[in-house]
């Protein structure tokens, strides 16, 4: 995938992060602790750090907004998945991922028997989840923060999310227009994942191929920046929703929905996720509305705000902060987790 030097969407993270870990670190000597930031969300394991279950904390959703989730322990054949299935009455198409992952890691739709049998024998020695596939047609995330005994918080980031998409001409088919587009051909390893008689269709003149709707700059999905759509009336709604998951201070919420407009009035909606400390404000990869600089402010301000609410969450609700053993340990099964995963993925 080529990089733009106007475009940072496709750099590198640690582009991101190595020009902040200075000020990051001047955090923790100020909160006389490098684990100031595990005393932010109690209700998460690691305060979700990436190696939380995303099992566990889909639990932490209101009813109503949650989707049917069934955790698969390593190791169970598809025989005694299926049962579950039914009983939650999940139907195909359903999403695949495991129950620890970043960044869209191994996340898949699964369209029969045959590739769930395929997909969990390949990953039957890590933890997996299953869900409900959400129809919805848009998604967003929500970046959300409160400061510990303040009643009120804030809505710092609003991401849209855009699925890859290309639009038929009526003679082309569905390879041909992924070829000729460019931004859907630096995927082209990701779609050619779809059947080939698909990508042989030829779609009629100006009608709208959805790719993928799956939610993920690693699937190709494109991050907009939505703050224009912050107001107090969805503010509001959060600082409910947050008395609802208790323990939970600071991060992004990953919504699949109809339109805003119902969003706005809790209509209409499922929470897919619940990022904690890992979570970023993704609308900063949208380069059309910023520049590389405010990007990196925007992550500046929120390892503040990360650090305004555990020395808060420590003070008030006495959350003990992790010491640098527990963060060398963490990085140490993040980098093991990380490659086990990967081996699994090219056998």
């Amino acid at each position: 995938m080529s990089l733009s030097f106007k475009n940072w969407e496709y750099w590198p993270s640690y582009m991101f992060y190595v020009p902040v870990a200075p000020y990051a670190c001047y955090l923790a000597l100020k909160a006389r602790s490098f684990g100031f930031f595990s005393a932010v969300n109690p209700c998460i394991e690691g305060s979700g750090n990436g190696l939380e279950s995303k099992y566990e904390t889909v639990q932490l959703i209101p009813e109503k907004y949650k989707p049917t989730t069934i955790f698969i322990k390593k190791g169970d054949k598809t025989s005694h998945i299926l049962p579950q299935l039914k009983t939650n009455n999940i139907n195909y198409p359903l999403i695949i991922k495991p129950n620890i992952g970043f960044r869209g890691l191994l996340v898949k739709k699964i369209n029969s028997e045959s590739e769930l049998t395929e997909y969990v024998h390949k990953y039957n020695s890590i933890n997996l989840i299953l869900q409900e596939l959400i129809e919805y047609k848009n998604e967003c995330g929500i970046f959300y923060h409160r400061i510990p005994g303040e009643k009120n918080g804030k809505i710092t980031s609003i991401t849209l999310k855009k699925y890859p998409t290309i639009i038929g001409d009526g003679s082309s088919s569905i390879l041909k227009l992924v070829k000729n587009d460019a931004r859907a051909k630096m995927y082209i390893d990701l779609i050619s994942e779809l059947n080939y008689e698909r990508l042989q269709t030829v779609p009629l003149k100006n009608e709208e191929i959805v790719l993928n709707t799956i939610g993920n700059h690693s699937k190709g999905t494109q991050f907009i920046n939505g703050n224009h759509l912050i107001t107090k009336e969805l503010t509001r709604y959060f600082d409910d929703l947050n008395k609802e998951i208790k323990g939970w201070y600071y991060g992004r919420i990953d919504i699949k929905y109809i339109n805003f407009e119902e969003l706005v009035k809790s209509e209409n909606f499922k929470i897919i996720e619940i990022n904690g400390i890992i979570s970023e404000p993704t609308h900063i990869y949208d380069a059309s509305k910023g520049t590389y600089l405010k990007a990196l402010k925007s992550i500046k301000n929120h390892w503040k705000l990360t650090y305004k609410i555990g020395v808060k969450n420590n003070k008030l609700n006495k959350t003990p902060f992790t010491n640098l053993n527990y963060l060398i340990r963490l990085y140490i099964n993040y980098k093991k987790y990380l490659k086990k995963v990967s081996d699994l993925s090219v056998n």
